[in-house]
């Protein structure tokens, strides 16, 4: 296909609307636009064809020989490309939204939560793909991404889902008879950290804990330095929204917590695509993290 050969799409859909109707005014409402940019449109086509395609005949118009062919054409096309879009349309209207999230955030906050969401909403199917790796929404067909950090990536929609401030838990019978009022009251613990993130690092040595002279068991991911804390064999630091189901439930106690965090929780979608069911779900998460 010779792509320099083909005129503006605008042009051709001014065209097809105008020669359907009759009429420039009749084409310019269904379209949107004003009078004067259907003949614009129009004529611009005839100088790219070399040759008249619409005519006066009466109080309207209509398409020369030369150019009904033309709308003929352009109407079966567009209608394919409607159809065709339709198609798209009810598959996504009938799909799973496919949510992203970290194995963390889905474990200890989606996860309790998520019956609720199925008992209101028990026609929207939901996939979660719990992952570390970062999703491209685009690339990868993901309608909802929850993402953990200070915001501002580019080429997406993000809201603001809650806060994720570090707190340093510890199951209680690790705690035992300890008068805890700061970080640095730890010092000498047993550290359960894992390896993929560095804020919870940072937060510890701006509030008096050097890692380098305590003792540090790493792990591959946050939910096993958290169940090696809920076992008694140390201290972990979690984002907040991770250690409050454990915290409520008394398996594990707050010893220190982070205030003002930069970082939080943020709901990521494409501005681009119009998904009724994903807005149901955003929705839901909002009014979720709110409570």
């Amino acid at each position: 296909m010779k792509w320099s050969d083909i005129p503006s799409l605008s042009a051709l859909r001014a065209f097809e609307a105008a020669a359907r109707h009759g009429s420039f005014s009749a084409a310019a409402r269904d379209l949107n636009v004003t009078h004067a940019a259907i003949g614009q449109h129009v004529r611009t086509l005839e100088d790219h064809f070399g040759q008249s395609l619409m005519i006066r005949e009466g109080r309207g118009m209509a398409p020369t020989e030369a150019g009904r062919g033309l709308a003929d054409a352009l109407t079966d096309a567009f209608s394919t490309i409607a159809a065709a879009s339709a198609d798209l349309l009810d598959q996504s209207k009938t799909r799973a939204i496919r949510v992203a999230v970290t194995p963390s955030l889905a474990a200890n906050w989606l996860m309790p939560r998520i019956g609720d969401f199925w008992d209101k909403h028990p026609d929207v199917e939901v996939e979660l793909l719990p992952s570390m790796q970062l999703v491209d929404l685009r690339r990868d067909g993901i309608d909802v991404a929850i993402r953990y950090g200070k915001g501002g990536w580019p080429g997406v929609q993000s809201i603001h889902l809650m806060p994720a401030g570090h707190v340093a838990v510890a199951a209680p019978s690790y705690i035992a008879g300890r008068t805890i009022n700061c970080l640095a009251d730890l010092k000498g613990s047993r550290w359960l950290l894992d390896g993929t993130r560095s804020e919870e690092r940072f937060w510890m040595s701006e509030n008096g804990i050097d890692l380098a002279e305590e003792t540090v068991t790493q792990f591959a991911t946050g939910q096993l330095s958290r169940e090696a804390a809920l076992a008694g064999l140390g201290i972990t630091v979690l984002p907040a929204p991770i250690a409050d189901l454990h915290v409520a439930s008394g398996n594990l106690v707050t010893l220190c917590a982070e205030h003002d965090s930069a970082v939080g929780y943020h709901i990521l979608t494409r501005p681009e695509v119009v998904s009724p069911m994903r807005d149901v779900f955003v929705k839901w998460l909002r009014s979720q993290a709110k409570a």
